[in-house]
């Protein structure tokens, strides 16, 4: 009887052990499903300021999958892998080509500001809503609609325009006009030279300190670009010249012209429509993503 009281005491104490073991458990269970979950990456949100490289690819029209605008020296320097739009023009040096620094939002100034040596720019609404959610080193395609771009076309800023023209083969000019029209040639009478707009043979018939004249001299047949597009000289006459346009439904879209006329503050303009049966094309001097649906292709370059 006498070992009885051994027992309970060592069975309690067993009993108190696996209890305090329990316990333990419990507790450090408890401590891992209450853990907060590992931190992610860093994603973009209103107000943020980053830079970003990106190619601005048409997304709609006639010039659909031409790159209009990057700021990869190596995609806009490859016109055979990157194709580009009409009026995509190459930047004057490649130190020009570096990421973008964008201010994620609304109501940025046209200028921008300055942060980190940086100035962070407005881009257009639908560009800087692509980037929300985004993270560093990620790529993302942002399909922009006209309405979130450049809106649509400024029905001011179209004109029509013959497909079929005359000049006179006599042209007179002053001293100053000569000297605009044809800056490598001398006001002689008696000089031919190559004509700049038409790239045929010009003569100085008479020139004086008021009035030059000047002979053109096209070959029948020949084709010139005067503005932009090809054109026949498909008769000629003593005193007239005919040319014919070679501009059909087709080139729509896919012409940049170029002319004298400034209209909304462009002299250069983009075939949109050519109609043979009245003989007229419309020139639209609107930039060539007016009314277009853009694509980016943006990859997050760093936070600032």
């Amino acid at each position: 009887m006498a070992a009885r009281p051994h027992s309970f005491t060592a069975l309690a104490l067993l009993v108190v052990l696996a209890v305090l073991g329990a316990g333990v458990g419990a507790a450090v269970v408890q401590k891992i499903d209450s853990a907060p979950a590992a931190a992610g990456p860093r994603t973009v949100v209103y107000g943020d300021n980053v830079t970003v490289n990106y190619i601005g690819i048409m997304g709609s029209g006639p010039q659909e999958g031409r790159i209009f605008d990057t700021s990869n020296v190596t995609v806009a320097e490859n016109n055979v892998s990157y194709p580009k739009s009409l009026e995509f023009a190459f930047r004057s040096n490649v130190s020009n080509y570096t990421p973008l620094a964008v201010s994620v939002g609304a109501g940025v100034p046209s200028s921008g500001y300055n942060l980190s040596g940086l100035t962070f720019v407005s881009v257009v609404t639908g560009f800087w809503r692509g980037l929300l959610g985004m993270s560093v080193n990620q790529t993302r395609a942002i399909t922009v609609p006209p309405s979130l771009a450049y809106g649509q076309p400024n029905a001011s800023c179209f004109r029509t325009g013959e497909l079929n023209s005359t000049l006179p083969v006599v042209n007179y000019f002053t001293p100053s006009d000569f000297a605009k029209q044809f800056p490598k040639a001398t006001a002689t009478a008696g000089t031919t030279f190559v004509d700049p707009t038409y790239d045929w043979t010009d003569y100085v018939a008479s020139a004086n300190a008021t009035s030059i004249a000047v002979v053109y001299e096209p070959t029948r047949g020949a084709v010139v670009s005067p503005n932009g597009w090809p054109m026949v000289v498909s008769s000629m006459t003593s005193s007239t010249i005919y040319l014919a346009s070679e501009l059909t439904a087709a080139s729509a879209g896919l012409v940049l012209g170029h002319g004298n006329a400034t209209v909304c503050s462009q002299t250069k303009f983009i075939i949109s429509a050519v109609n043979v049966e009245a003989g007229t094309y419309t020139l639209d001097y609107n930039p060539e993503v007016a009314g277009t649906t853009l694509v980016f292709v943006v990859t997050l370059v760093a936070f600032y």
